[in-house]
């Protein structure tokens, strides 16, 4: 089916996008943002786009005026931009030359009332392929000059600080950014999921939200330019060489979805995961009935492994010592026989930006030693109960854990299903530097859905009633529809040759669950459920590409999902086989 409903879950229909050509060179214009600028097929930026964040660093939608075209020595366009932050706005004119070897994109705004934001200006993306590694020139507002090189593996804070202009030669061309107008610096944007390296304006170091007050306004601009340079051409960093075999599956639950599951055990059997991820917070409500009501249900429903996400309080007078104990106890008493115990301190779970002080938090190396005597005979693990961001800026202590763990959700900064899809790029890059981290202990994932379950960068995940592509957002239609399940194809695709232990690529019931409005089990549910069969199974060939994500494993298991919006290799749209 094609219809927007079957493939992405809403009626609303995707971004319209237009491609822009002016001799060899192309960019796509998408709801104000110039997106994929190729010379002769090759991408040299992957977006500039001005940008506007609330103060959860969720994207503020723009209302987008009549565009003004004309073309003589360059193609010049005018794109008046509206944004909307309470009672204020953000009135902002785009305008746009494009010519052989140059990109020039200035902004002027002016707010209208006392505007809130934590960011508001130009964003540019450099892609990863070919960039990660690549070989960068940095020159600051002084004029002084850095020497260096975008990273390979994943940096946890900005690469480029203080950034006039940047330089760097990769793909086959020397690339030439320029910025003005405001204070610029980078950040590793992998360690979210976005496929790209991104230079922003107002350092992170700075207060946020800020307030553009009423009448005041802004002025900058973006000049990229190129040339061929055929001695910068990088292979591509290769998987890993050691073999590997496909995860167990895992869904994760809450106490509530045990009880429910308990009463209903044949919704176990639609996916039919090896283990199951079960949340406990104990600083949103009392531990001890969140675990009665797992150990119930394991009485039940006992040949899945139960493996514990266990969000700790660890504040006011008891120690992770006796908090922990307590919980030990607590399982004892109700019979819970756990298969893993993860322990996550609750501050943990926000993320602690550049330039901002680290909450107050015991030692992991206390928390875990702590744990390794409440739970001596189990497997334990350490990591982040949000994302790779979080485990990258405060790795765990490696002596009492047997595994680390850490989620993803592809929707942090962009939610357009082009962006959605992109984040597949990243997976290995976030794979490779994690296994950096995690050495030999063993990698689990999740978890790892579309929408998010809890918002690290704000005070909230940013509600979606209407259904709509919302970055941030505790629910994504998408989740639900074709798209869905070919995204879920596509990211156990991206992550098969890392040797992931345990990967949970949905919960059993609820916004990121498995069953539709009707109680009828998603497309996403029929993929799991193939996928899960094959846990244990040795990884032959796993690659994305043309649009395609194929998987093939021992024994002839062998799958691919079109990751597009048109028939690819006789699938139609967001089809798997």
């Amino acid at each position: 089916m094609t219809d927007p409903v079957s493939l992405y879950g809403t009626s609303q229909k995707p971004a319209v996008s237009e491609r822009l050509v002016y001799g060899d060179v192309a960019v796509t214009l998408q709801e104000g943002a110039l997106r994929h600028l190729t010379f002769r097929g090759t991408e040299i930026m992957r977006s500039v786009a001005f940008l506007a964040r609330d103060r959860d660093w969720g994207t503020i939608a723009p209302g987008i005026g009549a565009i003004f075209r004309e073309r003589d020595e360059a193609l010049r366009i005018a794109i008046p931009m509206t944004f909307r932050s309470g009672d204020a706005r953000l009135d902002v004119t785009v305008r746009v030359s494009l010519a052989a070897g140059r990109l020039i994109v200035q902004a002027e705004g002016r707010a209208a009332g006392t505007f809130e934001t934590n960011r508001a200006g130009f964003t540019v993306l450099h892609p990863i392929e070919g960039v990660a590694g690549a070989p960068a020139r940095a020159t600051h507002a002084d004029g002084s000059v850095e020497e260096g090189r975008f990273p390979a593996l994943i940096e946890p804070w900005q690469p480029f600080m203080d950034i006039a202009a940047l330089e760097h030669r990769a793909n086959g061309f020397a690339v030439r950014t320029a910025f003005c107008g405001d204070v610029f610096e980078m950040e590793d944007q992998r360690q979210w999921g976005d496929a790209s390296f991104k230079t922003y304006n107002r350092p992170l170091a700075l207060p946020w939200p800020y307030r553009i007050a009423d009448g005041e306004t802004l002025s900058q601009s973006v000049e990229i330019t190129w040339k061929a340079d055929a001695a910068t051409v990088l292979p591509a960093a290769a998987n890993p060489s050691q073999p590997a075999r496909f995860p167990e599956t895992a869904l994760v639950l809450t106490a509530g979805d045990a009880l429910r599951l308990a009463a209903n055990r044949e919704d176990f059997d639609i996916v039919g995961p090896q283990r199951l991820l079960c949340h406990i917070d104990a600083a949103a409500e009392p531990a001890g009935p969140q675990i009665a009501a797992f150990a119930a249900l394991q009485a039940v429903l006992p040949h899945p492994a139960y493996d514990l996400e266990l969000i700790c309080r660890f504040d006011g007078d008891d120690s992770p010592a006796d908090e922990l104990a307590a919980h030990a106890a607590a399982m004892k008493t109700a019979g819970l026989v756990p298969a893993s115990v993860f322990v996550c301190p609750s501050v943990d779970r926000q993320s602690t930006p550049p330039g901002s002080q680290w909450p107050p938090c015991p030692p992991l190396e206390e928390i875990h030693g702590a744990a390794a005597r409440a739970f001596p005979d189990i497997s334990r693990g350490g990591g982040m109960a949000s994302f790779f961001p979080e485990l990258n800026r405060k790795r765990p202590p490696l002596d009492h854990l047997d595994f680390v763990t850490h989620g993803l959700c592809p929707i942090v900064h962009a939610a357009d299903d082009i962006s959605v899809l992109e984040t597949l790029e990243a997976i290995p890059h976030i794979a490779r530097s994690a296994k950096a981290i995690v050495k030999d202990r063993a990698y689990r994932i999740g978890p790892a859905t579309i929408a998010m379950r809890q918002n690290p960068y704000g005070a909230r995940t940013i509600p979606n009633p209407g259904g709509g592509r919302v970055c941030m957002a505790d629910f994504d239609p998408r989740h639900f529809a074709a798209f869905g399940a070919a995204y879920a194809l596509g990211l156990a695709t991206a992550l098969a040759p890392f040797d992931v232990a345990v990967w949970t690529p949905s919960a059993l019931y609820g916004p990121r669950g498995l069953f539709c409005d009707d109680g009828t089990p998603s497309p996403l549910a029929w993929v799991l459920e193939a996928l899960a069969g094959c846990a244990g199974k040795a990884v032959f060939g796993a690659r994305i590409e043309g649009g395609l994500a194929r998987l093939a494993l021992e024994d002839g298991h062998e799958f691919t999902a079109n990751l597009t919006d048109g028939t690819v290799d006789g699938l139609q749209p967001f089809d798997w086989r």
